[in-house]
Protein backbone atom coordinates (compact mmCIF):
# COMPACT_ATOMS: atom_id res chain seq x y z
CA UNK A 1 0.00 0.00 0.00
CA UNK A 2 1.47 3.58 -1.04
CA UNK A 3 2.63 5.67 2.10
CA UNK A 4 3.15 9.49 2.72
CA UNK A 5 6.64 9.60 4.35
CA UNK A 6 7.04 13.09 4.64
CA UNK A 7 4.69 16.20 5.14
CA UNK A 8 6.07 19.55 3.94
CA UNK A 9 4.78 23.32 3.67
CA UNK A 10 6.47 26.32 2.84
CA UNK A 11 5.70 30.07 1.92
CA UNK A 12 6.70 32.22 -0.83
CA UNK A 13 9.84 34.73 0.06
CA UNK A 14 12.38 35.98 -2.30
CA UNK A 15 15.43 34.48 -3.25
CA UNK A 16 18.24 35.84 -5.82
CA UNK A 17 18.24 33.63 -8.93
CA UNK A 18 20.66 34.38 -11.65
CA UNK A 19 21.20 38.33 -10.12
CA UNK A 20 17.66 39.12 -9.67
CA UNK A 21 14.66 39.08 -6.79
CA UNK A 22 12.42 36.18 -7.70
CA UNK A 23 9.59 35.27 -5.50
CA UNK A 24 9.02 31.60 -4.98
CA UNK A 25 7.62 29.04 -2.41
CA UNK A 26 9.32 26.06 -3.70
CA UNK A 27 11.49 25.80 -0.55
CA UNK A 28 9.35 23.24 1.84
CA UNK A 29 10.11 22.60 5.31
CA UNK A 30 8.46 19.42 6.77
CA UNK A 31 5.59 19.43 9.13
CA UNK A 32 4.42 17.19 11.62
CA UNK A 33 1.60 16.37 13.05
CA UNK A 34 -2.02 16.69 11.45
CA UNK A 35 -2.31 19.22 8.80
CA UNK A 36 -5.70 21.40 7.31
CA UNK A 37 -6.23 20.38 3.63
CA UNK A 38 -8.57 22.57 2.07
CA UNK A 39 -9.65 22.77 -1.31
CA UNK A 40 -6.51 25.22 -2.47
CA UNK A 41 -3.98 23.26 -0.95
CA UNK A 42 -2.36 22.49 2.68
CA UNK A 43 -2.57 24.81 5.52
CA UNK A 44 0.61 26.65 5.83
CA UNK A 45 1.12 26.37 2.46
CA UNK A 46 1.41 28.92 -0.30
CA UNK A 47 2.70 29.29 -3.68
CA UNK A 48 3.96 32.15 -5.13
CA UNK A 49 2.85 32.20 -9.10
CA UNK A 50 -0.31 30.74 -9.90
CA UNK A 51 0.34 30.84 -13.71
CA UNK A 52 2.05 27.82 -13.42
CA UNK A 53 1.65 26.64 -9.63
CA UNK A 54 -1.25 26.23 -6.78
CA UNK A 55 -5.48 26.84 -7.60
CA UNK A 56 -7.87 24.51 -8.06
CA UNK A 57 -6.18 21.73 -10.03
CA UNK A 58 -2.84 22.03 -8.72
CA UNK A 59 -3.46 22.65 -4.97
CA UNK A 60 -1.08 19.94 -3.74
CA UNK A 61 2.46 18.71 -5.18
CA UNK A 62 3.10 15.03 -4.47
CA UNK A 63 6.87 13.36 -5.54
CA UNK A 64 7.88 9.98 -5.41
CA UNK A 65 10.39 9.43 -2.76
CA UNK A 66 12.15 6.94 -5.09
CA UNK A 67 13.62 9.23 -7.20
CA UNK A 68 15.25 10.82 -4.60
CA UNK A 69 18.67 9.02 -4.51
CA UNK A 70 18.54 9.63 -8.68
CA UNK A 71 18.54 13.14 -7.83
CA UNK A 72 21.07 12.94 -4.82
CA UNK A 73 23.63 11.07 -7.89
CA UNK A 74 22.59 14.08 -10.42
CA UNK A 75 23.66 16.73 -7.95
CA UNK A 76 26.88 14.77 -7.09
CA UNK A 77 27.64 14.79 -10.84
CA UNK A 78 27.10 18.27 -11.33
CA UNK A 79 29.42 19.11 -8.51
CA UNK A 80 26.89 19.76 -6.27
CA UNK A 81 27.05 18.51 -2.54
CA UNK A 82 29.23 15.93 -0.88
CA UNK A 83 28.82 12.23 -1.39
CA UNK A 84 27.19 11.81 2.41
CA UNK A 85 24.63 14.74 1.81
CA UNK A 86 21.39 13.56 1.41
CA UNK A 87 18.78 16.23 0.27
CA UNK A 88 15.88 16.45 2.92
CA UNK A 89 12.29 15.81 2.11
CA UNK A 90 10.83 18.76 0.06
CA UNK A 91 13.83 19.05 -1.50
CA UNK A 92 12.39 19.29 -4.92
CA UNK A 93 9.27 21.62 -3.79
CA UNK A 94 7.26 18.58 -3.22
CA UNK A 95 4.02 19.13 -0.47
CA UNK A 96 3.53 15.30 -0.11
CA UNK A 97 7.02 12.58 -0.06
CA UNK A 98 5.39 9.38 -0.89
CA UNK A 99 6.37 6.11 -1.69
CA UNK A 100 4.89 3.13 -3.28
CA UNK A 101 3.65 5.08 -6.13
CA UNK A 102 5.45 6.61 -9.49
CA UNK A 103 4.11 8.47 -12.23
CA UNK A 104 4.22 5.60 -14.84
CA UNK A 105 1.53 4.15 -12.54
CA UNK A 106 -0.88 6.39 -12.18
CA UNK A 107 -3.17 8.72 -14.34
CA UNK A 108 -4.85 11.51 -14.22
CA UNK A 109 -8.26 11.22 -12.25
CA UNK A 110 -6.83 8.76 -10.34
CA UNK A 111 -7.80 9.05 -6.64
CA UNK A 112 -5.30 9.13 -3.62
CA UNK A 113 -7.82 8.37 -0.59
CA UNK A 114 -6.66 8.85 3.06
CA UNK A 115 -8.34 8.32 6.19
CA UNK A 116 -9.51 11.78 6.06
CA UNK A 117 -9.31 13.43 2.92
CA UNK A 118 -9.28 12.59 -0.79
CA UNK A 119 -6.82 13.72 -3.27
CA UNK A 120 -7.06 13.84 -7.19
CA UNK A 121 -4.19 13.67 -9.36
CA UNK A 122 -4.64 16.33 -12.56
CA UNK A 123 -1.32 16.64 -14.50
CA UNK A 124 2.56 16.52 -13.70
CA UNK A 125 5.06 19.16 -12.57
CA UNK A 126 6.90 21.22 -15.56
CA UNK A 127 10.47 21.84 -14.32
CA UNK A 128 11.72 25.61 -14.52
CA UNK A 129 14.59 27.73 -13.83
CA UNK A 130 13.31 27.86 -10.08
CA UNK A 131 13.68 24.19 -9.68
CA UNK A 132 17.45 24.31 -11.41
CA UNK A 133 18.36 27.23 -8.43
CA UNK A 134 16.49 24.51 -5.70
CA UNK A 135 18.97 21.85 -6.91
CA UNK A 136 21.60 23.90 -7.26
CA UNK A 137 22.52 23.23 -10.97
CA UNK A 138 21.49 24.49 -14.41
CA UNK A 139 20.66 21.48 -16.23
CA UNK A 140 18.02 20.38 -13.39
CA UNK A 141 15.10 20.99 -15.60
CA UNK A 142 16.88 19.70 -18.40
CA UNK A 143 17.23 16.25 -16.42
CA UNK A 144 14.21 15.84 -15.46
CA UNK A 145 12.45 16.57 -18.76
CA UNK A 146 14.75 13.75 -19.71
CA UNK A 147 14.10 11.35 -16.63
CA UNK A 148 10.48 11.55 -16.29
CA UNK A 149 10.83 12.12 -12.49
CA UNK A 150 8.56 15.13 -12.37
CA UNK A 151 6.26 13.99 -9.82
CA UNK A 152 2.46 15.12 -9.95
CA UNK A 153 -0.18 17.90 -9.13
CA UNK A 154 -3.26 17.24 -7.01
CA UNK A 155 -6.79 18.67 -6.60
CA UNK A 156 -9.00 18.80 -3.47
CA UNK A 157 -11.59 16.04 -3.32
CA UNK A 158 -12.50 15.45 0.12
CA UNK A 159 -10.94 18.42 2.37
CA UNK A 160 -9.81 16.99 5.74
CA UNK A 161 -6.25 16.59 7.27
CA UNK A 162 -3.07 14.60 6.33
CA UNK A 163 0.34 13.72 8.31
CA UNK A 164 3.34 11.88 7.57
CA UNK A 165 3.04 7.74 7.97
CA UNK A 166 -0.60 7.29 6.79
CA UNK A 167 -0.88 5.17 4.59
CA UNK A 168 -3.48 5.69 1.60
CA UNK A 169 -5.09 3.76 -1.61
CA UNK A 170 -4.90 4.08 -5.01
CA UNK A 171 -8.51 4.56 -6.59
CA UNK A 172 -8.69 4.25 -10.37
CA UNK A 173 -9.57 6.93 -12.11
CA UNK A 174 -10.92 6.19 -16.55
CA UNK A 175 -7.55 5.42 -17.07
CA UNK A 176 -7.18 7.29 -20.38
CA UNK A 177 -3.55 9.61 -19.84
CA UNK A 178 -1.20 8.42 -17.93
CA UNK A 179 1.06 10.97 -15.76
CA UNK A 180 4.13 9.76 -17.55
CA UNK A 181 2.25 10.28 -21.10
CA UNK A 182 1.53 13.67 -20.57
CA UNK A 183 4.84 14.55 -18.88
CA UNK A 184 6.28 12.94 -22.35
CA UNK A 185 3.82 15.34 -24.27
CA UNK A 186 4.81 18.62 -22.74
CA UNK A 187 8.65 17.87 -22.65
CA UNK A 188 8.62 16.75 -26.02
CA UNK A 189 8.79 20.65 -27.18
CA UNK A 190 11.79 20.98 -24.81
CA UNK A 191 13.93 18.46 -25.76
CA UNK A 192 13.86 19.22 -29.60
Amino acid sequence: MPKLISLQTGLARRVQINGRSVLTAIHKQSVAGLVALGRMGLSGDEQADWSVHGGLDKAVYAYPAEHYPFWQAARQVAGVGGLDESLPWGSLGENLSVCGLLETALWAGDVLKFANCALRVTQPREPCYKFNAAMGFSGASKTMAQNGCCGFYLAVLEPGHLSAGESFELLAGSRQLSVSEMFKAKMFKHLR
